[in-house]
């Protein structure tokens, strides 16, 4: 197999790279993350422009790209700047939308291509443990529309968005994957609330709760009561965009270590030179690359037959949690103190390695899966 990316690809990662170095420095990013709306909309309307968005849809969707790779290229640029711009939303919202809409809902694709709607799936809820057929929310027929009561959890950039794919439970038990349909939410219909908060990695998270909130048949997203495999292809693509989000950070982690090892004197000597470190620091390269052939994998993966496609995007984020904690514990440790403090970078970039392990399922909960999903084959 050939893992060379296209020049096409080449060309957008070195564009999006050159355009965070320049514009999305550390102070710039965390100006961003404190700030009340949690990222920046000019910086939205540049990515817009640049094609990053587009790049995340295939042609058919008014996009140019769409594939596993181009996921990653975007998502692994995203990562070595930690943006804290609403790009896992559009991806998963945008392929459920893809996946499931109809001509007319297909169409609010170009408006998040454009830059002009921010989507998110709104999909967790309390006491789900990651699970996707663990759906509380529950949603009515109501005359040629529908009522939806319930509410969802750690809704990324949710006090941003105007747009939303909500899981509904239309029948069944609450864990069963047969019963459950998804539904367009406008930000502003009456009876949603929603409580928005900073989040401890930057950006924001909100919680949202429907109280008999009416819509429109034309709400429902695909076939009533068969939601299920939707959401399954639309989380694989945030998992593996979270993977490639995270090798980046990684990358930018050993950059940084690196670095300090070759400035940093003890002793009168360099760091670096200790072997010590020098080991500690050959075995988080050579983990890295494991976690760079797990995201080419996924990647690699994405648009196969259901079995390997969630087989491989486990694995990846098995990987990549277990990877990512220990990249951000090696990191911070080789740096001494000074890696804990707020100034430097490197503290952020761990704290965002730890907090990708816990969405959209830990290392945990992939493992178990992956296991599952492998009974499956015989």
């Amino acid at each position: 197999m050939n893992f060379e990316h296209s020049e096409d690809r080449r060309m957008l990662a070195d564009s999006l790279n050159r355009f965070i170095a320049e514009q999305y420095a550390f102070e710039t990013r965390d100006r961003i993350a404190k700030s009340p709306e949690g990222f920046s909309a000019d910086i939205w309307r540049q990515f817009a422009e640049l094609g990053v968005i587009g790049a995340l849809f295939g042609e058919a969707d008014g996009g140019y790209g769409g594939g596993g790779f181009d996921i990653a290229v975007v998502f692994e640029a995203l990562g070595r700047g930690l943006v804290v711009e609403p790009l896992l939303g559009a991806v998963m919202a945008g392929e459920a939308i893809s996946a499931a809409g109809n001509a007319a809902q297909k169409g609010l694709l170009a408006e998040i291509i454009g830059g002009t709607t921010i989507a998110a799936l709104a999909h967790d809820e309390d006491g789900s443990h990651y699970e996707l057929a663990r759906v509380q929310t529950r949603a009515a027929r109501s005359g040629d529309g529908w009522v939806l009561d319930g509410a969802k959890v750690v809704v990324q950039q949710g006090g941003q968005a105007n747009l939303f794919v909500v899981s509904a439970r239309t029948a069944g038990a609450v864990d069963d994957e047969a019963g459950i349909s998804l539904f367009l939410v406008p930000a502003k219909t009456a009876g949603l609330t929603l409580c928005d908060c900073p989040a401890i990695d930057g950006g924001r998270v909100a919680e949202l709760r429907f109280d008999k909130l009416a819509l429109g048949a034309d709400a429902l997203l695909g076939t009533e009561g068969e939601g299920h495999a939707t959401l399954e292809r639309a989380v694989a693509r945030g998992v593996l965009a979270l993977c490639a989000e995270s090798l980046g950070a990684m990358e930018a982690a050993k950059a940084a270590t690196l670095d300090y090892l070759r400035t940093r004197k003890q002793f009168g000597l360099l760091i670096g030179s200790f072997q010590a470190l020098q080991h500690r620091m050959a075995d988080l390269l050579l983990e890295i690359e494991q976690a760079r052939s797990a995201v080419i994998n996924a990647a690699a993966a994405i648009d196969a037959d259901r079995l390997t496609r969630e087989r491989a995007v486990s694995a990846a984020k098995f990987s990549i949690g277990r990877i990512g904690a220990l990249v951000a514990e090696e990191s911070i440790q080789l740096h001494g103190g000074i890696g804990m403090t707020w100034e430097l970078p490197l503290a952020h970039y761990a704290k965002r390695l730890v907090m990708i392990d816990h969405q959209l399922g830990d290392e945990d909960h992939h493992l178990q899966r992956y296991i599952a999903l492998g009974r499956e084959l015989h």
